[in-house]
């Protein structure tokens, strides 16, 4: 069976890629999370992460003797090993730019992902707010996001950015958790389509499981003392 390592469910953007795709898809792994108790060389978690792959990062997938790290190869390995489930928009022209929007959201947007780190259990209105006027980078990157997705969207003609469910929701969805949690202000198609992925049946099991960690870890929030 396939093996998927993970790190903690609130905090870990790139470990809810690759499971709420292989969730939503039907692909059944067994998950195994590695506890975020510090980043340091010599932290439990990067032990046991270097001890799978040379970068010591999640997520990574164990499928026998071969272990793939990188939520986008990952994602690359799964379609070429179910194409059965159809990951990528079955049209050519769909295929090209669903693999143009992922690829943006793989390497760019830094100053959504630096300002707003993910965090699902905390409400945190009052202080996506504040980074809203205080950090123009902030509003430029959900500028960007809206200019990738609103085509997409007025295009469509199912629920999810090329009609139904596939890689591109995916790795969009911890963006569509980071609007919801810090309140970002975005248009009304936009907003529509954040709650489409807040309510799939996946990402309602990843925000339950990441609600039931009960895990507050300073690192990852440094706006608050405490949980």
């Amino acid at each position: 069976m396939l093996k998927l390592y993970i790190g903690n469910k609130n905090y870990s953007a790139w470990s809810m890629r690759p499971w709420v795709l292989m969730r939503q898809s039907g692909i059944h792994f067994e998950e195994v999370k590695v506890r975020f108790d510090s980043f340091s060389a010599d932290s439990q978690f990067k032990k046991q992460m270097l001890s799978l792959s040379p970068v010591g990062k999640v997520p990574v997938l164990v499928d026998d003797d071969l272990t793939i790290w990188d939520s986008l190869a990952i994602s690359e390995y799964l379609a070429e090993r179910f194409p059965e489930k159809h990951l990528w928009p079955q049209h050519a022209t769909h295929r090209a730019r669903a693999r143009s929007l992922v690829a943006e959201m793989h390497s760019g947007f830094g100053a959504l992902r630096n300002i707003c780190p993910m965090n699902i259990e905390a409400g945190l209105d009052k202080v996506g707010a504040q980074l809203w006027e205080r950090h123009p980078e902030l509003r430029a990157d959900v500028r960007k996001l809206e200019a990738l997705w609103l085509p997409q969207l007025q295009a469509a003609h199912g629920p999810m950015l090329f009609d139904q469910f596939s890689i591109a929701d995916a790795f969009f969805a911890p963006a569509c958790m980071r609007i919801k949690s810090y309140g970002l202000p975005t248009s009304q198609l936009v907003t529509a389509y954040v709650q489409r992925i807040c309510l799939l049946p996946s990402t309602q099991e990843w925000v339950q499981g990441a609600l039931a960690e009960n895990d507050f870890l300073p690192l990852e929030e440094p706006y608050r003392t405490q949980r």
